[in-house]
């Protein structure tokens, strides 16, 4: 990445989640001067475990790592494109997860905490911001977890409702504490380059006797309750699984209990009717996370529940499940195509209050954040963020694309993405269908970055 001149204005930077770390470094190695505001661990918050930045709360994983055929496969391959953080610290700090991205949470946010605060060009202050400052320049990315008083605040100058929906967590679980003679280990379809990837996954079958037992118990489990007047709205990628239950008893042996493409090797000739994942979550292999099990149910129901899953009956948990509510703008209405606040074009927002969903993509609007800002107090115009690339087709929905009424948080796909013009050969699978879409990105997106590295404003 070309250094800008050295610049007097500062920029502000608050929260040290996955988008204002990674906002923070861009703008820093562009040259500008930084302070990273993050509240932790002065003030706590339900999720967090630590003071770390980019501490990792509801999952280890950052999804498929497939960049020709999966559109957050191609995020991440612009990310590391753009010289990412956040990205590159993931793949320094990677776990075996099939064709997954996962990561040893712990040492991962150690490391973004370290890089940042050895960078001469950032100041960590753990002071909390609590209402959006008149003037210099800022960039809000407080994430799903933004206090009640920083929140009233934005909506207070939003002038909208607050809008909120409800993100749940898995538990984590002691591998000494699974029982190996019941359980297994292997990737679905046994995928991965490597035996290590082949094996990735700890697996619980069961009966349908087992799972039809485990469904009763999920729907009679005393669940955490709701304030008055506060309706319960998920995001579809984590529903808790007593809400996936409720939509039918076979909603989650066809989701994150499937048993397609595995085989137990303690009874090979039969079959599981369901299986339970658990994905490792730490390098050193003692910790496993319950793939797709967040959950409302209340901790001791968790302990009782779970432990209904064959080769979990006597597990021993680091951390149960939880829910917490997950707070983000209407942008379509609030914010331009910088990601500035329309009513204060000194503030940006980026990460999951904008509208995003997933750790990936809320790095990546930091990533966006941390330049546009920098290039601003710079007196740069940035080119025009090419909207064939998935972080432009991601930014195009959430300030102008996406219908202001209906208005979600959602994941990078590439239903997000323009129609290919032209296809050669007639090229209409979904396969030659993604892959064009991959190329036609990837060329903009390096065309993009290519022009941001001329001689910096003297």
């Amino acid at each position: 990445m070309a250094y800008m001149r050295r610049m007097t204005q500062t920029l502000h930077i608050v929260g040290g989640g996955m988008a204002g770390s990674e906002a923070a470094w861009q703008a820093a190695e562009l040259g500008a001067q930084v302070i990273l505001h993050e509240m932790r661990p002065n003030v706590e918050t339900f999720a967090h475990r630590t003071g770390d930045l980019g501490e990792m709360v509801c999952s280890n994983s950052f999804r498929s790592d497939d960049h020709e055929q999966n559109a957050v496969g191609l995020l991440h391959w612009e990310m590391l494109q753009a010289g990412s953080l956040i990205m590159r610290t993931a793949y320094q700090h990677r776990l075996p997860a099939g064709g997954a991205l996962a990561v040893d949470r712990d040492v991962f946010s150690a490391a973004i905490t370290k890089t940042l605060h050895d960078h001469p060009n950032i100041q960590i202050s753990h002071e909390e911001i609590t209402s959006l400052p008149e003037d210099g320049q800022w960039i809000f990315a407080t994430g799903p977890l933004t206090s009640a008083t920083l929140g009233e605040a934005i909506q207070q100058e939003t002038g909208a409702d607050r809008l909120a929906f409800f993100d749940a967590i898995a538990p984590i679980v002691y591998a000494d504490s699974i029982d190996m003679s019941v359980a297994w280990k292997q990737s679905r379809y046994d995928k991965g380059e490597t035996e290590e990837e082949q094996k990735a996954y700890i697996n619980c079958p069961m009966t349908k006797d087992q799972y039809e037992a485990f469904i009763d118990a999920l729907l009679a489990a005393d669940k955490t309750e709701f304030h008055e007047g506060e309706t319960a709205k998920y995001f579809d990628g984590c529903l808790p699984i007593e809400v996936m239950a409720e939509r039918g008893r076979e909603t989650l042996r066809h989701g994150p209990m499937k048993p397609v493409g595995l085989t137990n090797p303690h009874d090979p000739e039969n079959k599981a009717y369901a299986v339970v994942q658990l994905r490792r979550d730490n390098a050193l292999g003692t910790l496993y996370n319950i793939v797709g099990f967040q959950t409302k149910m209340k901790y001791g129901a968790q302990s009782t529940v779970f432990k209904m899953i064959p080769g979990l009956h006597e597990a021993s948990f680091a951390r149960l499940g939880g829910i917490h509510r997950n707070t983000f703008l209407n942008s379509p209405t609030l914010l331009d195509n910088q990601m500035r606040l329309r009513s204060r074009p000194n503030i940006r927002f980026a990460g999951q209050v904008t509208g995003v969903e997933g750790y990936v993509e809320s790095a990546a609007m930091g990533l966006l954040a941390g330049r546009m800002a920098a290039a601003d107090i710079a007196g740069r115009s940035l080119p025009d963020l090419p909207q064939d690339s998935a972080h432009g087709a991601l930014v195009h929905h959430i300030t102008g694309g996406a219908e202001a009424k209906t208005f979600q948080p959602m994941n990078v796909n590439f239903g997000l993405f323009r129609p290919l013009d032209g296809m050669r050969g007639g090229r209409r699978g979904r396969r030659e269908r993604y892959k064009g879409y991959s190329d036609r990105a990837k060329e903009v997106w390096t065309d993009w970055l290519a022009q941001q590295t001329g001689p910096a404003t003297q």
